[in-house]
This record gives C-alpha cells, sequence and structure tokens, in this order.
C-alpha cells in the first residue's frame, strides 16, 4: 500500500506538470507516454503468441501523433496527413517478406495497437487546441475529473458496492461505484468551473458524465482484453499500479467522446 501510495503520488506530480508548464512540454510529453503504451500492448500481445510489427507499429504512431499534433495547432500542417496511408502500408508490405502462418493477425494486431492506443492520444493532446488556439485548461480539467471518478468508484464500491455492473469482465465493479464516480466527477466538475471560466457550469458537468461514463466502458475494455490473452496487470512499470495501460484505459474510450463534444461546443 505505501509502494502504491508513493508510486500514485509522484505519478500524479509528473502529469499535472506536463499539463502546467507549456504547450510543447505537453505535446512532447504525451508523445512519449502514447509510445510507451503502444510498446506495451505491443508486449502483452506477443505474451499471447502472436508477432505484431512492433518497430513499423511505433514509428507509425509517433508519426500519427506527430502528424495530429501539427495539424491541430497550425492548420498549415494539414497535408502531412497525407503522409499516412503511405506510411502505413509498411505494416502490410512488411509481412510479405516474413513466413508467419497468420499475416493477417498480425498486421490486425499492429493496427488494433494504434487504433486502441495513439488514435486516443492525440484526440487527448487535441483538447488542449479545441477551441482554436492552447488552452491546456481542457486537457487539465479532463485528468482531474478522469482521476475524480477513478477516486469515487473505488471508495464507494469498496463501501457501497452490492449489485455487479459487468461481471463477466470486471468482477469488482458495481453500479454503486458507477454512480459513486458519477457524483464525485460531478462535484469536481463543479469546482473546476470555478477557475476555469471557458465553459459554464453545465458544461463541465456534462464532460464529467461523460468521463465517468466511457472512462468506466474503457476500464472495462481493458479488462476484457487482459482476460483475453489472461494476464492480470498491463505491466510493471509502475509499482503497486501495474502498467500505463492500466492506468490510461479510462482515456482510451473517453478523450475521443470528450472532444467530440468539446468541439461542437466551442464551434457552433
Amino acid at each position: 500500500m505505501k509502494t502504491r501510495a508513493i508510486t500514485g503520488f509522484f505519478f500524479i506530480i509528473v502529469m499535472l506538470a506536463s499539463v502546467l508548464l507549456n504547450h510543447y512540454v505537453f505535446g512532447v510529453f504525451y508523445l512519449l507516454l502514447s509510445g510507451l503504451v503502444l510498446w506495451e500492448f505491443y508486449g502483452l500481445i506477443k505474451k499471447a503468441g502472436f508477432k505484431p510489427d512492433v518497430t513499423t507499429g511505433l514509428l507509425n504512431g509517433a508519426l500519427i501523433y506527430i502528424v495530429f499534433a501539427l495539424a491541430t495547432a497550425d492548420s498549415d500542417y494539414h497535408k502531412l496527413i497525407f503522409l499516412l496511408p503511405v506510411t502505413l502500408s509498411a505494416v502490410f508490405i512488411q509481412e510479405l517478406f516474413k513466413k508467419h502462418d497468420a499475416p493477417f493477425t498480425n498486421i490486425a494486431y499492429t493496427y488494433l495497437g494504434l487504433i486502441l492506443t495513439i488514435i486516443p492520444f492525440t484526440f487527448f493532446h487535441a483538447l488542449a487546441y479545441v477551441g482554436g488556439t492552447a488552452n491546456l485548461h481542457f486537457p487539465m480539467g479532463f485528468l482531474l475529473m478522469l482521476w475524480a471518478n477513478d477516486t469515487g468508484a473505488y471508495l464507494v464500491g469498496s463501501k457501497l458496492g452490492r449489485t455487479k455492473l459487468f461481471e463477466r469482465h470486471s468482477p469488482k465493479k458495481t453500479w454503486e461505484g458507477l454512480m459513486g464516480g458519477i457524483i464525485i466527477t460531478a462535484i469536481a466538475a463543479y469546482i473546476i468551473s470555478i477557475y476555469f471560466t471557458e465553459l459554464a457550469l453545465d458544461q463541465w458537468i456534462w464532460i464529467g458524465v461523460l468521463i465517468s461514463c466511457f472512462g468506466t466502458t474503457g476500464d472495462l475494455i481493458e479488462s476484457m482484453f487482459k482476460r483475453s490473452i489472461d494476464v492480470k496487470d498491463s505491466g510493471g512499470i509502475l509499482p503497486g499500479h501495474g502498467g500505463l495501460l492500466d492506468r490510461f484505459d479510462g482515456l482510451l474510450i473517453a478523450a475521443p467522446v470528450v472532444y467530440a463534444y468539446l468541439y461542437f461546443v466551442t464551434n457552433p
């Protein structure tokens, strides 16, 4: 428990620092973080006996993140997006020269890693530019509410949880925990609205509800994935907390949904 608490404290400090410093540090930090999450995903797939193209996947992941980061920060970079079909085709071409029994399974897992890990982080990065100019209040608010949801769901679920939410994939999750997470996240949204006035209170609360619902969905999906390949933790990079994929499973589904909501709210 002590190790978990210490790790969690420093993890939160690093995450907040990445948002508080400036948008350049923010962009580079999440580029590295998304690459580590993708690398962890491929490692799990390899343990399950499959052979994704790790090197090509990581290079494409970095390129996808960089291209979309530049395009969201400055529209002059939109043309770079047309490079991606060329580089992504390398996943197919390389498999032609390998003697694997299931080449399309390897190709599918290589692409799945990009879709499941890199794409959500590009949306999370884009939260900072959803209004047209750099504003790190949106990604910071997202992180604060994501942590509030996890904390609320854990505390309420462990004390009052009785009704299983999705026992087949996550036996410990309950409807009571989900509702507790939503309530605590709504409280966090209220506090955030006092300091980050770009949005009205009701809009921050709606973002909190989306984070709670879709963050929990991401957690369930990651649990389903781990059960399908028979592993408990995605890794051991965070002592007492498992792997990075375990820590960011909520972001993977919630970030694109929250970005879509914010885009239509800030660009009526």
